[in-house]
């Protein structure tokens, strides 16, 4: 059974929402007939990549927040990251573009570090104090961490059309599938999960999944409907949904 997930790495959801699918799937008695698969997602797609900013100053300007109403959602991301066992800092991150990082994941896809790759450009954006953003030298280190070749990845930076077309295909298959923020879990093409759903919504998903054919359902905490259902704790074009406290 494939799992494909749409993400941004710039998605504090998609980080928390990553940590509990994992824990879903490692009490999956079939985990090992999963294979999961990482689709790219740009949830500001377009950006310039040195327009870099605090994610506070972004969260004001981009969606109107107060000040304090930002650095309350970042409080409470904090605090929902930490339950699920991760490190989050509410205070001094920044935001930028994702694009090349996302060509990267392509490029490590080819040589078995996706997942690698992944966790740690999750860990240096939300976790870590210097930026992810405009510094083609930073990833560079980073790949290296996830296991690729340093002269690879320079490579793949300095060719913009490098793993471009991959990055813009998956983007056109996620608004094929009706999804317009992430994380989206797509499983076996045949159930989604929209958010970063419970453990058990993601446990159900992967029973459902495994045991049945049946065209797409998008799987919520409550009952299955469309694309957008259930999607409270995503990220999409207006914004991540913040939890209350």
């Amino acid at each position: 059974m494939r799992v494909e997930i749409w993400s941004d790495i710039a998605c504090p959801w998609c980080y928390v929402g990553k940590a509990r699918f994992e824990k879903a799937l490692r009490a999956f008695p079939h985990r090992d007939d999963v294979e999961v698969v990482h689709r790219s997602f740009e949830l500001d797609p377009g950006r310039a990549k040195d327009d870099v900013q605090p994610v506070i100053t972004m969260l004001t300007r981009k969606y109107g927040m107060s000040p304090a109403q930002a650095e309350a959602g970042e409080d409470n991301l904090g605090a929902q990251a930490a339950a699920e066992g991760l490190d989050y800092r509410t205070r001094g991150r920044d935001h930028g573009s994702t694009f090349d990082m996302h060509r990267l994941l392509h490029l490590a896809r080819e040589h078995g570090r996706q997942e690698q790759l992944l966790d740690v450009l999750y860990r240096a954006n939300f976790a870590e104090e210097r930026s992810v953003f405009a510094d083609d030298e930073r990833l560079v280190e980073l790949a290296v961490v996830a296991g690729l070749e340093a002269d690879a990845v320079r490579a793949v930076l300095a060719d913009p059309d490098a793993y471009a077309d991959e990055v813009r295909a998956d983007e056109r298959e996620a608004a094929q599938l009706g999804a317009n923020g992430v994380p989206f879990f797509v499983l076996d093409r045949r159930y989604g999960v929209s958010g970063a759903q419970p453990v058990e919504v993601f446990t159900r998903a992967l029973t459902q999944a495994y045991g049945e054919r049946a065209p797409l359902t998008v799987v919520t905490g409550g009952d299955a409907a469309g694309p957008d259902a259930g999607s409270a704790d995503a990220c999409g074009p207006d914004g991540c949904a913040v939890p209350q406290p």
